[in-house]
């Protein structure tokens, strides 16, 4: 059934071929645990952001390869982030923030879906109202001025949240980056690749399935 959901997407919207294609490369090569989980050069108590936190199921992962973690979760969805809360009381290295991150402060109507959290796609009666917390004053009032690894994950949000890194001066602060670019829209191919050559200023691309996962590491 979901090859064939995946059949119909593609005939109707030929523009997403590349993620399709990705997409089955990632799964062929099992590429969660060769390239996406391999957190075993990271020190022994890194500082990491989980940017789009849903269920914690990321940071469990980090927290399994290095327990003494400090780790800034991003959840906006009210929900979800009284369930991280929840979750990491008893770990004093865990913050949760309950807002999402992006380049401007402010605020932005999101999708309220069972297992994620959009500007993109929302019905109407299906979203709420989240704050938007800038990058620049997170890393201001954090103090941070290193990070050992970030993953991004927020739906589209991060075609305004890596440019507002970028043009914060913020980039090279982040030693290694997987984030995950969406396709809800056939201009977004175009938008993925320009922030890709700002990337390649500070960082490398060291692997990268196209609209799936990728993953950067400072030069």
């Amino acid at each position: 059934m979901a090859s064939l959901k995946r059949w119909i997407d593609l005939k109707r919207n030929p523009w997403k071929a590349p993620l399709h294609k990705a997409m089955k490369a990632w799964k062929a090569d099992k590429a969660s645990e060769s390239h996406l989980y391999t957190y075993d050069d990271l020190p022994e108590q890194p500082v990491v952001l989980d940017i789009g936190g849903f269920e914690g199921g990321w940071s469990d992962v980090i927290l399994a390869k290095r327990p003494g973690a400090v780790i800034h979760i991003f959840e906006p969805h009210p929900g979800f982030a009284k369930a991280l809360r929840s979750k990491f009381a008893g770990n004093a290295n865990i913050t949760v923030h309950e807002c999402a991150i992006g380049s401007q402060a402010g605020q932005l109507e999101l999708s309220d879906s069972a297992d994620a959290s959009s500007a993109f796609g929302a019905k109407p009666g299906q979203t709420y109202l989240a704050e938007v917390r800038s990058v620049a004053d997170f890393f201001a009032t954090s103090g941070l001025q290193s990070v050992d690894l970030a993953k991004i994950n927020i739906e589209g949000g991060e075609y305004d949240l890596l440019p507002g890194m970028i043009d914060a001066g913020l980039i090279d602060r982040v030693k290694r980056l997987q984030v995950q670019f969406h396709l809800f829209d056939p201009a977004w191919s175009a938008t993925r690749d320009a922030i890709r050559g700002r990337l390649a200023a500070t960082h490398s691309c060291t692997w990268c399935y196209t609209f799936v996962w990728e993953e950067w590491r400072l030069k």
